[in-house]
């Protein structure tokens, strides 16, 4: 995976174009970190037509917005295809891997729980 080397300096009090802020590389995932605190994260991908996360887990729930293109999205076993303007909700502790149908690109949110002190 290539990490965008503007990851984190998005300027403030501006619109910007989530579409244009990562392109599609042939065979390859494109990554930009668009803020990461304490509390959580933001994260925009963009991948090449087959290109794919392998399955993985997390402790805290993620959410998969598709901007552009069609992922297949699997959830604990089962196979959720999304298509631009699709939210899905991947739980924490569940197995999850992400696929791209077509060239896609997608923004991952993920809210850490404050743990008690």
């Amino acid at each position: 995976m290539n990490k965008h080397p503007d990851s984190g300096t998005l300027a403030p009090a501006t619109a910007h174009s989530m579409k244009d802020l990562v392109i599609v590389q042939p065979g390859a995932i494109v990554s930009r970190t668009l803020t990461q605190t304490p509390v959580g994260t933001l994260t925009l991908f963009a991948f090449a037509e087959g290109q794919a996360l392998s399955e993985h887990s997390a402790p805290f729930d993620a959410f998969v917005q598709v901007l552009d293109g069609r992922a297949e999205i699997t959830i604990g076993g089962e196979i959720v295809s999304a298509e631009a303007g699709s939210i899905v909700v991947m739980p924490a502790d569940v197995p999850h891997a992400v696929r791209a149908a077509t060239d896609m690109k997608m923004l991952l949110t993920m809210f850490r729980q404050q743990q008690p002190a």
